[in-house]
């Protein structure tokens, strides 16, 4: 055995080791800049620990704690941190969490060749507290970095799934109060940092938050998650919405969360919302998305509307969606429906998104419209 297969070997032979330590790892502190950081325990019972910190902090601070991350390979960020701080090299800058506007933005990793055991393991959730309530809620993935602008930075060791999950969801299930938008945002906040839970505590609740007894406004932002980060099993609550819910704008929102969702059986649910739902805003917004998906059974399933929705609208969704089909897809169909549609306002329609194109093919057929 010559040394380079001697050093392989070695090398392959510590990798059992490496992947022990990734999952036995404690969850990890965040690493973050202009704070005054105090670490404290929450064995004693995370919701105690963290109610116990909120109510006597009249000044403001900043709550965190690291739980699992649901599978998949994303990276969590503050939108505004990515946008001017993105290094090209799956980095997101520091995040400033006293200036940040609030808003994340969730990519996959693109590995750019570089071989990884895993992603990020932990998400962190933060609270900002002051006057004695909870004023946000942040969730980033475990690679960010922080700067608290000066003020304190509690951070809680010991934090279990489970129970980040129980603390979350009164926040979740929170309402908008009055004129202020404060409620909703905390809402869709915990929502977020509940749905990217490694946890099947989570899965039950957005299940609970998807039911039908549920606010409307709550079961439609809980459809987006379910669609973004749960997996099969958010397609499955999302099946279930999709044939049950009785209200027409949560079934629309359940569309575009199926288009967002990695399973393949989401395109199949969408084509028989497009062709079956009882809504013609559904059936629309079903032809909507599947035009962004294509494929061979999406591209029937819009052809099929527009030869046999009762609904004009509905017609003029699935003519949209053919628009934003590939070209050599979309624009010889468009050219057939105004062509050939008997329905004047599906073929004024096709003829409109053929003159977007700015394709040879569109230019050609207007020609011939012009001269014939």
């Amino acid at each position: 055995m010559n040394a380079n297969e001697m050093k392989q070997r070695f090398l392959a032979s510590l990798i059992p080791a490496i992947l022990l330590m990734a999952i036995s790892a404690p969850a990890q502190a965040p690493r973050v800049s202009n704070a005054k950081m105090e670490t404290r325990s929450a064995a004693a019972g995370l919701a105690p620990s963290f109610q116990s910190i909120v109510a006597g902090q009249a000044s403001p601070a900043w709550v965190g704690y690291a739980v699992p991350s649901v599978s998949g390979d994303r990276q969590i960020c503050c939108f505004d941190s990515f946008a001017t701080n993105f290094d090209g090299n799956n980095g997101c800058g520091i995040c400033r969490l006293e200036k940040s506007s609030g808003e994340i933005t969730m990519n996959n990793r693109d590995s750019g060749g570089t071989v990884k055991l895993e992603g990020s393991r932990n998400i962190f959730v933060l609270f900002r507290v002051s006057d004695k309530r909870v004023e946000k809620i942040r969730m980033f993935s475990d690679d960010c970095q922080f700067d608290a602008g000066g003020l304190p930075l509690i951070w809680l060791t010991g934090a279990p799934a489970a129970e980040s999950v129980a603390l979350l969801a009164p926040f979740a299930q929170q309402a908008p109060d009055g004129d202020s938008n404060h409620g909703d945002r905390v809402s869709q906040e915990a929502l977020g940092a509940i749905a990217l839970t490694g946890d099947p505590a989570a899965g039950k609740a957005l299940e609970s938050f998807a039911a039908p007894n549920q606010p409307e406004r709550l079961r439609e932002k809980t459809a987006f998650w379910l669609g973004s980060a749960r997996g099969k099993e958010g397609y499955e609550i999302l099946k279930r919405m999709a044939h049950d819910d009785p209200s027409d704008r949560v079934r629309e929102k359940v569309t575009f969360a199926l288009s967002v969702s990695g399973q393949p059986e989401a395109v199949e649910e969408m084509i028989r919302m497009a062709k079956n739902d009882s809504s013609s805003r559904v059936r629309g917004q079903a032809l909507f998305w599947l035009g962004q998906k294509a494929g061979q059974k999406a591209v029937a399933t819009i052809i099929g509307a527009i030869e046999n929705d009762p609904e004009t609208e509905v017609k003029k969704k699935a003519v949209f969606a053919l628009s934003q089909l590939p070209k050599d897809e979309g624009v010889p169909k468009l050219i057939e429906v105004a062509q050939s549609n008997r329905n004047r306002e599906v073929r004024k329609q096709a003829m409109f998104w053929l003159g977007q194109s700015n394709d040879p093919r569109a230019l050609a057929f207007f020609e011939n419209v012009l001269e014939h």
